[in-house]
C-alpha cells in the first residue's frame, strides 16, 4: 500500500513538472538531422544557435519575453558556451529506499577558428567526462572531418542510458539492470571520424579509435560505420539505417579470470517515424563475442511519444537485453512509463516508472524523478 501511494504521489507531481530529452525524436518530428541543432554533427551534448533557440522559445511552455532581456549563447563571434545539469531521485522496490543522485554537471565550449573550422569541447565535472575534438567542415555537401575524443556514431543516440541499446542503468535501481552495450555516457574513443551526406535525407559516418578506457597499446582500435536514410513525405518524417562496430572488448573468462581482449562485432539497424505529436523509435543490435567468446548477444528498443500540449509530451519505452541466445530465461526487459515537461526556458524535470521484467520475476520496480537545467 506504501508503494502504491509513492508511486501516485510521484505520477500525480509528474502532471505538474516532467521531461525526457530524446534527441533524435525531435529531428524526426521536425523533419531535420541532428545537425540542425547540435554543435556534433552526430548529434548530442552542446547546441548551436537553432538548438538554443528551440530550447530557449517553441520547446517549452512558457517563455521569457521581456524584449529588454538579453540571452545568447555566444560570449562572441567566434565563441559560444552551454551546460548540463542533471540531478535525480530514485525509488527502488528491491532495495525499499530512496535515494538522490548528483547525476551530471558538464559545461561546454565551441570556438569558430574560421568559417569552416571549429573545436568543441565537453567536460563533465561530476563523472570527469573529458570530449573535445576539431571539426573541419571541408567536405563537399556538408561533409566533415572530425579529430579528436568524441562518443561514436553507433545507433540512436537517445538521451537515456539505461536503455540496454545504450548502457543500461549499471545496477543503481536494479541489481539486474546492469547490462547492455558499451555505449554509456562515460564511453568515449580518441580518434578521427568523417562524415558525409550523400543528399538531403542520406548521411553516412565511418570512425576508427581507441577506446579510452584502454591502455596504451593495450588492443586494436575500434571500427565504426553507420548510415542514415532520413525522407519526409508531406508531415511524415521516416528514419531508418544501421550501424556496424568492430570492438576490442575486455573481459575476465572463467576459470583463472585473465583478462582476455575479445573481438567483438557489433551490428544493427533502426527505424523511426514521426508526424505531427507522435514518434515512434526502434533499435535492434547483435553483439558477437561480447559477454564471451562464442557468445552471442542481443539489445532491442522501441519508444513511443506523443505531445500532450506544448511542454508536455507522454513517453512509454520497451528495452530488451538478451546476454547470450543460447541460454533460456536469462533475458532481461523493462518498460518504461513516463511524462515530460518543459514548464520554462532550459528546464526539464522527467518523471518515470519502470516496471523491471526477468525470470525468475523479482520485485523490483523503480521510480526515477530527474530535473534538468541546460543552456
Amino acid at each position: 500500500m506504501k508503494l502504491i501511494i509513492r508511486i501516485l504521489t510521484v505520477l500525480i507531481f509528474s502532471g505538474i513538472y516532467t521531461s525526457i530529452q530524446s534527441f533524435p525524436r525531435f529531428a524526426l518530428k521536425w523533419n531535420d538531422n541532428c545537425a540542425e541543432c547540435h554543435v556534433n554533427p552526430t548529434g548530442g551534448t552542446m547546441r548551436n544557435e537553432n538548438g538554443w533557440y528551440y530550447g530557449m522559445y517553441p520547446m517549452s511552455l512558457m517563455s521569457p519575453r521581456d524584449t529588454n532581456l538579453t540571452l545568447s549563447p555566444k560570449l562572441n563571434d567566434n565563441i559560444s558556451f552551454g551546460f548540463d545539469f542533471r540531478g535525480q531521485y530514485l525509488y527502488s522496490e528491491e532495495y525499499s529506499k530512496t535515494d538522490f543522485q548528483n547525476m551530471s554537471g558538464a559545461v561546454y565550449a565551441d570556438i569558430k577558428l574560421s568559417s569552416d573550422i571549429e573545436v568543441a569541447s565537453r567536460y563533465d565535472f561530476v563523472q570527469q567526462i573529458w570530449e573535445a575534438y576539431g571539426l573541419l567542415k571541408l567536405l563537399p555537401n556538408n561533409g566533415y572531418i572530425k579529430g579528436g575524443t568524441f562518443t561514436p556514431n553507433y545507433g540512436i543516440r537517445i538521451d537515456d542510458h539505461t536503455a540496454y541499446t545504450r548502457g543500461g542503468d549499471f545496477g543503481i535501481v536494479s541489481s539486474t539492470g546492469k547490462q547492455g552495450l558499451m555505449y554509456t555516457p562515460f564511453y568515449t574513443e580518441s580518434g578521427v571520424e568523417i562524415g558525409a551526406y550523400v543528399n538531403d535525407w542520406a548521411f553516412i559516418t565511418a570512425s576508427v579509435g581507441k577506446p579510452n578506457n584502454a591502455q596504451f597499446f593495450e588492443a586494436d582500435p575500434t571500427y565504426t560505420a553507420r548510415v542514415e536514410f532520413s525522407p519526409a513525405i508531406e508531415r511524415v518524417g521516416f528514419l531508418f539505417g544501421g550501424s556496424y562496430a568492430a570492438h576490442k572488448t575486455k573481459i575476465f573468462l572463467p576459470p583463472n579470470f585473465i583478462k582476455t581482449i575479445l573481438a567483438t562485432d557489433l551490428y544493427g539497424g533502426f527505424f523511426g517515424i514521426g508526424y505531427d505529436k507522435f514518434s515512434l523509435l526502434a533499435e535492434y543490435d547483435i553483439a558477437k563475442d561480447y559477454q564471451g567468446r562464442d557468445i552471442k548477444s542481443a539489445a532491442a528498443m522501441a519508444e513511443f511519444t506523443y505531445l500532450i500540449t506544448v511542454g508536455l509530451e507522454a513517453l512509454v519505452r520497451y528495452d530488451r537485453w538478451d546476454p547470450n541466445s543460447g541460454v533460456d530465461n536469462d533475458e532481461l526487459s523493462h518498460i518504461i512509463v513516463g511524462l515530460e515537461f518543459y514548464p520554462y526556458s532550459f528546464i526539464e524535470v522527467k518523471t518515470q516508472y519502470r516496471f523491471q521484467l526477468e525470470e525468475p520475476k523479482v520485485d523490483n520496480n523503480a521510480v526515477v524523478m530527474q530535473i534538468h537545467f541546460w543552456y
